[in-house]
């Protein structure tokens, strides 16, 4: 897990590759799925969240990730105690995925050490991984209720808002190669 350092000139410095990154070498960490760490460098205090606010305030100034705006503002609204159960509820799925690659990387091991065939491990590895607790289901209903009082969009609804904004668009997109045929075809039998 890459460690970051933040100095006081602002600067960060990846202490794993040993060099300074910016906002954006972070956010293309996040991307490939690195699980970054953001330290002072005077205080040693975990800053990760607050950079990580930083580098969604950076999209969204410069290329405008299209969150829209009722979600930000939830987000700033919301009372410590909606921010406490929305944490609680993440930060299980979190921890599942840090296990699982925990797990997936310690079979690894013992596949190269040569204590159990490749074979047998993927076999192990399998069941261990399918193994793992199911969420609550009234932790997720808590969740929904959460976010419909505040009004913010479940992932579902976004979801087939984006679906049917990429089936709007291709329309669009369909009707302006048809109206730029119809110009040709007048300009051509003129």
């Amino acid at each position: 897990m890459p460690i970051i350092k933040r100095y006081n000139n602002r600067k960060l410095y990846d202490t794993h590759a040993k060099r300074y990154v910016t906002l954006f070498d972070l956010a293309d960490m996040i991307r490939r799925g690195d699980d970054i760490t953001v330290l002072d460098h005077t205080s040693g205090e975990d800053i990760s969240g607050q950079i990580q606010a930083q580098i969604i305030f950076e999209q969204e100034r410069q290329e405008g990730s299209g969150l829209p705006n009722t979600v930000l503002t939830n987000i700033i609204q919301a009372s410590n105690q909606t921010l406490k159960q929305l944490r609680n509820t993440v930060l299980p799925f979190d921890a599942t995925a840090r296990m699982d690659s925990e797990i997936e990387r310690r079979m690894m091991l013992l596949i190269e050490r040569g204590d159990v065939s490749k074979k047998q491990g993927m076999q192990i590895l399998e069941k261990l991984l399918a193994a793992r607790p199911e969420p609550h289901p009234s932790e997720e209903l808590k969740i929904e209720r959460a976010l419909e009082k505040r009004g913010t969009p479940t992932r579902n609804q976004i979801e087939d808002l984006a679906a049917q904004l990429a089936e709007l668009k291709q329309q669009v997109e369909t009707l302006n190669a048809k109206t730029k045929r119809k110009k040709r075809g007048a300009k051509n039998g003129n």
